[in-house]
């Protein structure tokens, strides 16, 4: 196996790596090295976990890193470019320090908002992947996932964004709060999902009492731990499409993220008139990284 490059997107709680060819993706690794669980030593220990077999003696592979690795708690700070601007520069891109002579580490700075503050890490390589893989696309890129990203798109920029903490705050609902003891157990129900978002849509002030109402229904109407998962998601949905609604009315929207939660997203817009379109995360991940590392060694 000759590796070309390594392409890497490193998240708060996961690590993921592809050794990259001439034709494309030659093998993967993950693991839970999370930036959450290490300091900034750990980093490439951690790494070389992953890829130490792909390395060759004598030979050194660029390795082209996206996401949290690049924050003030990774492994080496790539600092935030202002929008608007292209989501992703080759020029920009950070070199981490490496004691192992076999690497050459190059991280992919996030982006930041001043008015109103937003930050993101991760997502702008997926939205230039969408790029790649959609050239002359102009609109709206929404990227479902712990902190849900909705981004305007135009003429190649990312011109503005919005985060919403969708995704964290269904994690702690439904393992933290008193909603957890109605959540016990697997199973969806599509018909539920669609009730909590029809009720978040049209009344997005009275979403506390329609949480809580979650909890009361399992208690003396027997509502199952599918339904109240299902009714969970769509009121959190719905509220967030409530607010983004300056977004994505009357846009052409394309959704990046895991296929169940894109799936989730899709179903709530369609409820609006909308036919998003769906990329898998990983392609547009490795399609943005590929970009990156294209243009440099161009």
């Amino acid at each position: 196996m000759t590796v070309e490059w390594i392409a890497v997107d490193w998240g708060t709680t996961n690590l993921r790596v592809w050794a990259m060819g001439h034709r494309g993706v030659l093998a993967e690794a993950v693991s839970d090295d999370g930036m959450g669980r290490l300091d900034s030593d750990g980093f490439e220990p951690a790494l070389m976990r992953l890829i130490g077999p792909w390395l060759q003696d004598g030979k050194r592979t660029e390795v082209v890193a996206c996401g949290m690795v690049g924050s003030r708690q990774g492994w080496h700070e790539a600092p935030y470019r202002t929008v608007p601007c292209v989501p992703l520069d080759p020029l920009a891109l950070v070199a981490a320090p490496t004691r192992d002579a076999r690497l050459s580490v190059q991280l992919v700075p996030g982006l930041k908002q001043t008015l109103p503050a937003d930050v993101m890490r991760g997502e702008e390589t997926q939205i230039a992947g969408v790029l790649a893989l959609t050239p002359g696309y102009d609109g709206i890129i929404c990227l479902p996932g712990t902190h849900s990203k909705w981004a305007h798109v135009s003429a190649g920029e990312v011109i503005s964004f919005q985060t919403f903490l969708t995704g964290e705050m269904f994690a702690l609902l439904s393992q933290a709060s008193v909603l957890r003891h109605g959540m016990v157990g697997d199973g969806w129900d599509e018909a539920a999902f669609d009730e909590g978002l029809s009720d978040a849509l049209s009344r997005p002030e009275r979403i506390g009492a329609k949480l809580f109402g979650i909890r009361a229904e399992g208690l003396i109407a027997g509502l199952s731990a599918a339904a109240a998962k299902a009714r969970l998601s769509g009121l959190l949905i719905g509220m967030e499409l409530a607010a983004a609604r300056p977004y994505w009315l009357g846009q052409a929207v394309t959704l990046v993220g895991s296929e169940g939660l894109a799936r989730s997203y899709a179903r709530a817009l369609r409820t609006q008139g909308l036919e998003p379109r769906i990329v898998s995360g990983t392609e547009a991940v490795l399609a943005g990284l590929q970009a990156a590392r294209a243009k440099v060694t161009a």
